[in-house]
């Protein structure tokens, strides 16, 4: 999701907004497809909330070498503690998975 909703910004800076709305949501497609399946499977083992923090995750660490190395974004502390953030939220919503 993270080329989908942000490489428009670089690649189809030019074009209008439809062709780069178009181009988004197929590749987005690709990822509704496999992320449906993957929800069904995780939600037997987990929370709904358990999922979204995950989802989160993962989220965000395709997003921040994608942000520095495509989008040649500059690394800040700001990342440091965004990602602090992130695991305290893995914490309190699985603690009880870690702690019994």
């Amino acid at each position: 999701m993270t080329f989908a909703w942000y490489a428009h910004l670089k690649n189809l800076a030019e074009k209008p907004w439809l062709v780069a709305a178009f181009a988004s949501w197929g590749i987005a497609l690709l990822e509704y497809l496999l992320q449906v399946p993957a929800n069904r499977i995780g939600y037997e083992v987990m929370n709904l909330g358990q999922l979204k923090i995950l989802q989160e995750v993962i989220t965000l660490s395709v997003f921040v070498p994608f942000a520095l190395f495509y989008m040649k974004e500059k690394l800040t502390w700001d990342y440091l503690w965004a990602g602090l953030c992130i695991l305290g939220a893995v914490f309190f919503i699985m603690r009880s998975k870690f702690t019994g």
